[in-house]
C-alpha cells in the first residue's frame, strides 16, 4: 500500500520543463567558425543557449559532438589575429597616429588584448584587437 501511494505521489509531481536547446548538427572541432547549417534547435534538450543567432558566427573553443547541446563556455569570439601573424600596430594620441608592423605573439578576437612584437624595434607591447584586425596600443 505504501508503495502504491509513493508511486502515485511521484507520478503526480510535475516534470521539469525543458526549454529549446541549440544543438550541433555535426561535430564541431575547436577553432571551427559556426554557421547556420551546423546548428539546429532541439526542444527535447535543455541548455542556456536557446537562440541559434547567439551561436552563429562564434568559434568553438572545445569539441562539441553531433547532437549535443552547445554550452556557452564552449564558444568564443572568432579569431581575427592568429599567433605569428603580421599585424598593423596603431598608436593614437590626440591628433597623432603612428602605424607600424608587428608580429602577434598570441591569438585573439575583436576586443581582446594580445602581445605583439614591433618588427622595427623588437619591443613587445600589448594592445587591443580592433574589428578590422589591427592592434591598438594605448599608453597608460
Amino acid at each position: 500500500m505504501v508503495r502504491l501511494v509513493l508511486a502515485l505521489v511521484v507520478l503526480a509531481l510535475p516534470a521539469p520543463a525543458l526549454a529549446d536547446a541549440v544543438v550541433a548538427t555535426q561535430t564541431l572541432r575547436p577553432g571551427t567558425r559556426i554557421t547556420a547549417q551546423m546548428v539546429a534547435v532541439d526542444p527535447a534538450q535543455d541548455s542556456a543557449i536557446t537562440n541559434p543567432e547567439d551561436v552563429i558566427g562564434q568559434e568553438a573553443r572545445v569539441l562539441v559532438s553531433k547532437g549535443r547541446a552547445i554550452p556557452p563556455e564552449a564558444l568564443a569570439a572568432p579569431t581575427l589575429v592568429a599567433r605569428n601573424q603580421i599585424v598593423t600596430l596603431v598608436y593614437r594620441k590626440s591628433a597623432l597616429r603612428i602605424e607600424t608592423e608587428g608580429r602577434a605573439l598570441t591569438a585573439g578576437g575583436a576586443g581582446q588584448i594580445v602581445r605583439v612584437m614591433n618588427n622595427s624595434s623588437r619591443a613587445t607591447v600589448a594592445g587591443r584587437i580592433a574589428p578590422d584586425g589591427s592592434v591598438i596600443v594605448e599608453q597608460n
